[in-house]
């Protein structure tokens, strides 16, 4: 069996390979063309254009992945079956779920190679593509260190005009504190001209501001030339990430994004919705390969055509059970962890219904 197992292997492996190269070049072609007017608009060379879809690649491996595996599960079992080499496997006494055993195997640790490739690399090769829309494309610009407004904690909003990256320190800074019992009540406001932080003192430094105390009826006003501003909690790293998108996230920073999220009385939904559904589409190969295979054991007519059909409409009716979910999690619906393996749960109920059948 090990002899059958190693062929299965290798001819599944080929088949996730070379449609990876085609979905991926395939997707590149068609991003091109929609980016072309902008390239030549905002005057992009070409190596820069290169070096953008270079790191454009790793999201498109990551998103082509489970697609690319259930078209070699329908490929190789498909073309198997019309060889009647599955005929010939299952003559020599070896049942459907013994045949499925390497085929489950290899997925599964592509799926959790995907996770880190998701949760880790493609990150990082994100960032830079970000700053690439940014810089050359004008897109979606966020001037880092520019008007940066955030919650600190339940009741205290912070808002900083101006953050200097090369030297470390936020200027024009204004910190609001609001009534616990009614958040629209301002009852403290504190502005400064530089804000630093002293890594001894593990605090704040806040240079030439004003304190303004209220109550219901009058205000005290309190100016300061230095004054040391303990309780808040961020770092000067913080400012910075504050600012970027979840796409440039990987898991442990989407994890501690969340976190804080709860902490400072935001809502963190999105955030776990986006660390769970990393994860849940790693693992749909898995249940792709599942569904998949029943599907090919028995001879059609339509050969590969037909079973490329079959591809495309499982992964459209998957993509839709997806999406459908995100928006009930993120109207609050369902829970993040139920959001993002909805999809998952229904095909892998469906794969164990295919599979019985198959037996059958």
């Amino acid at each position: 069996m090990k002899i059958i197992d190693r062929y299965l292997v290798k001819q599944f492996l080929q088949s996730i390979f070379f449609g990876l190269i085609a979905f991926t070049l395939l997707f590149v072609v068609i991003d091109m063309m929609e980016k072309l007017g902008d390239f030549i608009d905002q005057n992009v060379d070409t190596n820069m254009i290169v070096q953008y879809y270079i790191v454009f690649t790793p999201e498109i491996i990551r998103l082509m992945t489970p697609v690319a595996v259930l078209l070699a599960s329908l490929f190789t079992v498909g073309k198997l079956s019309n060889q009647n080499e599955l005929t010939a496997i299952k003559a020599g006494g070896i049942s459907f779920y013994r045949f499925i055993i390497p085929f489950f195997i290899t997925a599964f640790v592509i799926s959790l190679f995907s996770v880190y490739f998701g949760g880790y690399i493609v990150p990082l090769a994100n960032k830079h593509k970000v700053f690439i829309e940014q810089t050359h494309l004008k897109k979606g610009i966020v001037y880092f260190g520019s008007n940066i407004y955030f919650q600190d904690t339940k009741t205290r909003i912070v808002t900083i005009n101006i953050y200097d990256l090369a030297n470390d320190q936020a200027n024009q800074v204004s910190i609001q504190e609001f009534d616990s019992k009614d958040k629209t009540k301002l009852i403290e406001r504190t502005d400064a001209f530089r804000m630093k932080y002293d890594t001894a003192k593990a605090c704040w430094i806040l240079y030439n501001g004003i304190k303004r105390t209220f109550n219901d009826t009058s205000e005290t006003i309190e100016k300061f030339v230095v004054k040391e501003f303990y309780g808040l909690n961020f770092l000067p790293e913080d400012v910075i990430k504050k600012q970027r998108k979840p796409e440039e996230l990987s898991l442990p920073e989407l994890s501690e994004l969340a976190n804080e999220q709860k902490r400072t009385g935001n809502d963190p939904t999105q955030i776990q919705i986006e660390y769970q559904s990393r994860i849940a589409y790693a693992f749909s190969s898995v249940i792709v390969v599942l569904f998949g295979l029943p599907i090919s054991a028995g001879r059609r007519k339509g050969g590969l055509a037909l079973h490329f059909g079959i591809n495309l409409l499982i992964t459209f009716i998957y993509l839709v059970f997806m999406k459908v979910s995100q928006a009930f999690g993120k109207n609050g619906i369902l829970d993040p962890f139920i959001t993002a393996w909805f999809s998952n749960f229904i095909f892998l109920i469906a794969a164990i219904f295919n599979i019985k059948r198959a037996m059958k």
